[in-house]
């Protein structure tokens, strides 16, 4: 018979690890009980330095995009959870196998007390970080708690039997044999334990995702589609006389299709019925307003276009929809601030802050507290029930999911640019191409065929003034401009292009509303946001 190695331990161990994920996965889909994946991962972000996250979003952005997996946003996220997973996977691997050395090295027997050990090591600390905070949890922090180490602890003793089992089998009991008594041999052992495993693990994910989706579809109907402003109105430009090129991105984005950044690998669990905004700092008397508190004010509604401050040059972390919340100029004078008081600090139920000053609010009635988009309340992944608005900067500095809002006497650097980005934030003007239409061709008044070519330029509040076209290096050509959603969003430009068969180079750039070039030396997008022209190659 084969000596059991630290393959066999290393497969016992990856089997049980797997499971224990697939069970908290399956309790906190059905139960609501902590997902200690994601909050262990979560925590740990929260920990790193500001320039190792940096680079690691940077790295993940380039990634996506050279290969071509999908929509940044999206992909990220799904990235940042296969990573979350990881982190706990890796780290009961490696403390089964070091297990799994102590047991074979003493052979005392003692299977259960040592895995009930490792239990303990593993489940405390990640307890610990659930009582600090479970952003998966929708039950109380004690019952989560137990559930978290009483999982460790029932893993660590099944995993401590299971290694203890497998070392049994490095010898061979010859009195036994002789007395008929059959021993399980090392592959039928492994065989069973790894397919009770899988079977646990698969059927626990499985049966967590179908309540998961049952779910999502609940949330969809209560905030159907017909619902949405955009079912019922026109957009304010639909009778502008520049078309769209075919192929240029939707002017208005879906919400299903708008980005989503934040710093969380899933999303806060907030429950309108308790949820409030607490007023307080240097007020006059502290206060908590609901959301139909809010919602008395006289509403707000903005087209806005809303950029990430990772989004690459072309990149798809923007996009624009129809906001709907109370000017935070209008809210002031309810707050009652006291005489010494410059700033609003505004956290997020994730932890996330930012710093706003009133100078800034007491001059713009733009910046907004939102709780609607496209007519429809914020989408929990958007920042329901409360996030908000502030023109011409990036979302890094625009809390979602708020929760309270501090008056203070002087400025503090936001959560982001504690770890080392821009202070102000503000969107580079910047213009994208989003389609060549070769196979689109129309046939101008001098009966030259024409290949229009589309896109977007965006310069925050600032406007766009003009477009132009590049062509292998050559002259600079005006682009058509489509009267935009408002100051506040992109503008859709189209350029005819006689046609010309070959290998073709494509380059846009756009002006500022005053007549500012955007920036054309590139820049990658930490700390300040990326710049530089976007190209397209191709041979027609």
């Amino acid at each position: 018979m084969r000596r059991p190695g630290i393959s066999d331990a290393l497969f016992v161990t990856a089997m049980l690890t797997a499971t224990l994920i697939g069970v908290f996965f399956f309790a906190w889909r059905v139960a609501g009980l902590p997902f200690v994946v994601f909050d262990t991962f979560d925590w740990l972000t929260r920990l790193l330095p500001g320039r190792l996250i940096a680079f690691g979003i940077a790295t993940m952005v380039t990634v996506i995009r050279l290969l071509n997996l999908g929509p940044i946003s999206s992909t990220a996220k799904m990235a940042e959870q296969a990573m979350a997973i990881a982190v706990l996977f890796i780290s009961g691997v490696v403390g089964g196998l070091v297990l799994f050395l102590i047991l074979r090295a003493f052979r005392k027997g003692h299977g259960v007390i040592a895995g009930l050990a490792l239990g303990v090591v593993l489940g405390i600390p990640t307890m610990l970080i659930g009582l600090h905070g479970s952003g998966t949890a929708s039950v109380g922090r004690a019952a989560g708690a137990i559930w978290v180490l009483g999982a460790f602890l029932v893993w660590g003793v099944v995993l401590g039997r299971a290694q203890q089992r497998l070392i049994s089998l490095e010898k061979t009991d010859d009195a036994a044999a002789d007395l008929g008594v059959k021993r399980i041999d090392r592959r039928r052992f492994l065989v069973q334990f790894g397919g009770a495993t899988a079977v646990i693990t698969v059927a626990g994910a499985v049966v967590g995702e179908l309540a998961e989706a049952r779910r999502r579809e609940a949330v969809m109907m209560a905030g159907g589609e017909a619902m949405r402003w955009s079912a019922t109105h026109p957009l304010p430009n639909a009778n502008a006389a520049v078309q769209p090129a075919p192929g240029t991105r939707l002017e208005f984005t879906p919400l299903e299709r708008h980005y989503r950044i934040d710093i969380n690998t899933t999303l806060p669990n907030i429950d309108e019925r308790q949820w409030r905004l607490r007023i307080a700092g240097l007020v006059e008397t502290p206060l908590t307003l609901t959301l139909q508190d809010l919602q008395l004010y006289e509403p707000m509604h903005q087209f806005v276009t809303l950029s990430c401050i990772s989004n690459p040059v072309g990149g798809d972390l923007i996009g624009t929809t129809r906001w709907t919340g109370v000017s935070l100029q209008r809210l002031l004078p309810d707050l009652r601030l006291k005489t010494g008081a410059t700033h609003l600090k505004i956290r997020s139920a994730d932890q996330f802050f930012e710093v706003v000053s009133l100078d800034a609010i007491q001059a713009d009635p733009r910046i907004m507290l939102t709780y609607s988009w496209d007519g429809v309340p914020l989408k929990q992944e958007h920042g329901y029930p409360l996030r908000i608005y502030i023109p011409d900067i990036h979302g890094m500095k625009q809390p979602k999911w708020i929760e309270s809002i501090e008056a203070i006497d002087r400025w503090e650097p936001g959560y982001w640019v504690q770890r080392g980005w821009n202070e102000v934030a503000q969107m580079h003007a910047t213009s994208v191409i989003d389609t060549v239409g070769v196979d689109m061709t129309i046939i101008g008044a001098d009966r030259r065929k024409l290949v229009p070519i589309g896109g977007i330029a965006h310069a925050g509040a600032r406007g766009i003034s003009k477009v132009e076209v590049q062509v292998d290096g050559g002259p600079w050509q005006q682009a058509e401009l489509r009267t935009p959603l408002s100051q506040l969003t992109w503008v859709i430009w189209k350029y005819d292009w006689p046609f010309q068969s070959g290998k073709h180079t494509f380059t846009v750039r756009c002006y500022e509303g005053n007549g500012a070039s955007q920036i054309a030396k590139p820049s990658p997008a930490a700390p300040n946001g990326a710049t530089g022209l976007n190209s397209r190659s191709m041979t027609l």
